[in-house]
């Protein structure tokens, strides 16, 4: 098995990188996202970059702008992606805020807005609507030497700011009034975390489609809050639980001729139930403790 997939490296070296990549980039936002119990945003923000990516490929069809080439590059489409998914990280956070609304339902308008007229704009063109089909259906098949090296550069920058700004992003997860009490600017910093997250999300659903983009988002910090105490040692656990994931799944599936991107879904929501239960067998052995101190000092 791990013979037959070293062999495919030449071939698909580009995409097992830039999957390998996300799924540590990801799950370093996820951890901010799982602690603010904002877990479905991460699809929001997925569904509205596919609406970019629509409207991206919808403009390419008017008569008037056929002389604009660069308009289906992947450049365009990949920034159409991530402005749309800091539109939406906006939109469910601050503007839901704003208006006094719930981010539940914020969130929930912006997914279904976005998935619905993604596909009513792109509905009588066979190229767009295979386009958005090839995202829905997470294939990272695609990824190009300069998706990797993007990524890589958004992973660095993401792994600083973590290292360096741990503790408030710590305390902005945990306790976001005692936060604003000692000055921090919890307005200030969830902008820039909704624009942060969207940019990456947007570029990661562009490469390697929603499914996968979402999963690796949320399904290692769950795994990560299980198993953890302290948000600092989520912001570690998190993004070595994603890439081991990863690295399992595209062994298998390429053995198995699967989808990298269910694969991957599948293996890290057994990760996550495997957390689940590991957490619930420490905390029932912890009660059965607790229950037989009293009879020990009788």
């Amino acid at each position: 098995m791990i013979a037959s997939f070293l062999d495919s490296w030449a071939l698909f070296r580009d995409a097992y990188l830039a999957g390998w990549l996300i799924s540590l980039l990801l799950p370093l936002l996820g951890v901010m996202v799982v602690a603010r119990e904002q877990i479905f945003l991460g699809a929001a923000m997925s569904q509205a970059s596919l609406l970019g990516i629509a409207c991206g490929l919808r403009l390419a069809t008017l008569p008037a702008l056929a002389v604009v080439p660069w308009l289906e590059s992947d450049a365009f489409l990949s920034a159409a992606a991530g402005i749309f998914a800091v539109l939406a990280a906006l939109l469910t956070t601050r503007g839901a805020h704003e208006r006094g609304e719930s981010r539940e339902a914020a969130t929930g308008l912006v997914f279904l807005f976005s998935a619905s007229l993604s596909v009513l704009l792109l509905s009588h063109s066979p190229h767009g609507t295979e386009e958005i089909h090839r995202l829905v259906a997470s294939t990272i098949i695609g990824a190009t030497a300069g998706d990797v090296a993007v990524l890589a550069l958004l992973l660095a920058l993401t792994a600083a700011g973590v290292a360096l700004r741990h503790r408030e992003l710590a305390l902005l997860a945990m306790d976001p009034q005692m936060a604003s009490a000692v000055g921090l600017g919890v307005r200030r910093w969830g902008v820039l975390l909704a624009i942060w997250l969207g940019v990456v999300v947007g570029l990661s659903n562009r490469v390697a489609g929603s499914i996968f983009t979402f999963g690796c988002l949320v399904l290692p910090a769950l795994a990560a809050r299980s198993l953890c105490r302290e948000v600092r040692t989520m912001f570690v656990v998190a993004p070595l639980l994603g890439l081991a994931g990863s690295l399992v799944s595209f062994v298998v599936a390429h053995d198995l001729d699967y989808p990298p991107g269910q694969t991957t879904a599948f293996v890290l929501s057994l990760t996550l139930v495997a957390a689940w239960l590991l957490r619930r067998s420490e905390r029932a052995l912890a009660n059965g403790r607790r229950e037989g101190e009293p009879l020990a000092g009788r």
